[in-house]
């Protein structure tokens, strides 16, 4: 098994950055694809990113492309996601998660470990 938590949420306003990170205890992460979704208020959990096993592969939901970046730090067990010019439509509780299979990466039902949340508010 492997629990994860979440930080570095917060405030911030709209055009500005934050990194989310994610520790990981019990196993490795590298054992498997990690993601991050999101969930605003009266909405459904969605997909933001995830990156592969191996780091080689990252995968980035077309609202977020180009403005977000998933990475991965092996030594350190620990998966960030760095957001640049946050829009107030950004703003939902973040969500890391980890599942085993090699070929989920965007369905949140196929993931194995859910952390328990950081909050992203982005005022306009």
């Amino acid at each position: 098994q492997v629990q994860l938590v979440e930080s570095g949420g917060g405030l911030v306003q709209a055009g500005g950055s934050l990194r989310l990170s994610c520790a990981a205890s019990g196993r490795t992460v590298s054992t498997y694809t990690m993601g991050w979704f999101r969930q605003a208020p009266g909405k459904e959990r969605e997909f933001v990113t995830a990156i592969s096993r191996s780091g080689d592969s990252t995968y980035y939901a077309d609202s977020v492309k180009g403005r977000f970046t998933i990475s991965r730090d092996y030594a350190k067990n620990t998966v960030y996601l760095q957001m640049y010019s946050l829009k107030p439509e950004d703003t939902a509780v973040y969500y890391c998660a980890a599942v085993a299979s090699r070929t989920a990466y965007s369905n949140p039902r196929e993931y194995d470990y859910w952390g328990q949340g950081t909050q992203v508010t982005v005022s306009s």
